[in-house]
């Protein structure tokens, strides 16, 4: 049916196609050769690159050569305790234990991850979530040996731990310089993701100092966050495997990745090498690290923070309190005072500055540049060991209400409308309750007012604005209205035992 609705023209060319088919004797392989000579044209052979893609490729694969050795395959074995019954009902059957046997029994689950040799006579480190309740650890190197490991120490703030095998003679990583790390240059990611050992991928470093990021894995356990950010992948399987820069440098140790998938999404993050270097010293010295602080309560400047402290730029952490007895209360540090350099180095965020303190160890002296009163001072302070039970916490009757067009001396009560608040004078035994000597508490706080979005609430005490003391909504009102729109006041306040500073920017007023 097909042929005869075929025009004459195209049974013609139907016919020599076919005879010349007969003339090759019905040779296949001529039309794969005819149509193989067309497809591979230019790419026949080799394509000139130039000498520095040339130089960069032989970086790859020396720095991979190079680094490979050091790291190290980890299987862990951990006996899981017994499940439970609970609301769950019958759930729990398939959900916890979904290929047999009773819940009520315990059973060794297994888990696996990376690590790196830092010592030629077997010690390692790798993430604490890696080996953490582990009954059995087992390692791997590059060379298909498998050695027993025993733990040294973990450090669940960093996430961090020592494991041990007893070998001689193994490959060792060298350690970067933290100050020679920079945003944008060229990583290696090395592990095991997923189970295949001996991976390598590459990418660049995207961030330094990341934090804020909610990856704590338990919630009992408070984590170190100032991480090296990546986008060389990093997937299960890769965690306690090393960040590598192209001299063969330990950058950092990759810990976690920010994804909603279980895999990789773009983001990894690694332990930055400095803090690396100082948790595994102490550990492999004794089994635990001996943190030093400084005690302080810190936020981040923001832009408000900035401008009412007269500052250029937006940069440092503001002292919202300080532990007593701690190093900043024995140097002289106030509360309200912005550390903006460490030792020179600039701080741009809370995680930063601590992360730079806990690289550091018990007895080291730390130069901090502060903020002063509008001022820049610098105060030396001297680590002391982190101890867990230290206190961290560092009249009138009738009532009337005011405007800030009004306000009296001797007003008991004013509505400080541009803020969004209403503020009482405070009799001797509230002062005593809030333990302050002086200030006003602010008895109302509208709803979306500026205050309010600062986490100014009921309750709150003003201790100080524009470092100024205040006793009375008359003090407050006084320095209020010295202010224009887009002007920023800065105020002390406490609240629940907590010394804060809030820095406000004045709105424009309402129509």
């Amino acid at each position: 049916m097909k042929l005869q609705k075929m025009s004459p023209v195209s049974l013609i060319m139907l016919g020599v196609f076919a005879g010349g088919l007969f003339a090759l004797n019905f040779n296949p392989n001529f039309v794969t050769k005819m149509f193989a000579e067309e497809q591979i044209g230019a790419a026949n052979a080799p394509v000139a690159i130039s000498p520095m893609a040339k130089e960069l490729n032989k970086a790859f694969v020396s720095v991979s050569e190079a680094v490979l050795p050091t790291v190290v395959s980890i299987s862990v074995k951990i006996d899981s305790k017994p499940i439970s019954s609970g609301s769950w009902g019958g759930f729990e059957e398939f959900f916890m234990n979904p290929f047999g046997g009773r819940n009520n029994e315990s059973y060794q689950r297994e888990a696996s991850g990376s690590g790196v040799i830092i010592s030629a006579n077997g010690y390692i480190i790798t993430n604490n979530h890696v080996v953490e309740d582990a009954s059995e650890i087992k390692v791997t190197t590059s060379d298909k040996k498998t050695y027993k490991a025993k733990l040294i120490g973990n450090d669940p703030m960093t996430d961090l731990a020592v494991i041990k095998v007893e070998a001689e003679k193994l490959p060792v990583v060298h350690f970067a310089d933290m100050k020679d790390v920079k945003i944008g240059e060229m990583v290696l990611a090395l592990g095991n993701p997923l189970g295949l050992n001996s991976t390598i991928t590459q990418g660049i470093i995207s961030a330094i100092g990341r934090g804020q990021l909610s990856m704590n894995r338990r919630a009992d356990k408070q984590i170190i966050e100032n991480f090296i950010q990546t986008d060389a992948a990093i997937n299960p399987g890769n965690s306690g495997g090393g960040l590598y820069d192209l001299t063969g440098s330990l950058v950092g140790i990759n810990t976690a990745i920010a994804t909603q998938t279980g895999t990789y999404m773009g983001y990894g993050f690694a332990i930055p090498v400095d803090l690396v270097k100082n948790v595994a010293e102490d550990l492999i010295e004794d089994g635990k690290v001996d943190r030093g602080y400084i005690g302080v309560q810190m936020e981040a400047v923001n832009e408000a923070m900035a401008k009412a402290q007269g500052m250029s730029k937006i940069y440092g952490v503001t002292v919202q309190g300080i532990t007593k007895k701690s190093p900043a209360d024995r140097a002289g540090i106030e509360v309200g005072d912005i550390i903006i350099e460490i030792d020179g180095k600039e701080i741009l965020s809370t995680n930063e500055l601590q992360g730079y303190v806990f690289s550091h160890r018990v007895g080291d002296k730390l130069n901090l540049t502060l903020l002063h009163n509008g001022k820049k001072i610098t105060k030396t302070i001297e680590l002391e060991a982190l101890d867990s039970d230290i206190d961290s916490s560092d009249s009138s009757t009738g009532t009337s209400s005011w405007t800030e067009k009004d306000v009296e001396t001797d007003a008991y009560e004013a509505k400080i409308a541009s803020l969004g608040i209403t503020v009482e004078k405070m009799t001797s035994s509230k002062k005593d309750e809030a333990d302050v000597e002086n200030g006003v508490m602010v008895s109302k706080v509208e709803r979306n007012s500026e205050a309010y979005l600062s986490g100014i609430g009921v309750g709150t005490v003003i201790i100080k604005a524009d470092r100024t003391k205040i006793d009375s909504p008359y003090d407050l009102m006084k320095i209020v209205k010295q202010k224009s729109p887009g002007d920023a006041i800065l105020l002390q306040v406490k609240y629940n035992n907590t010394n804060r500073m809030i820095a406000i920017i004045i709105p424009e007023p309402k129509n």
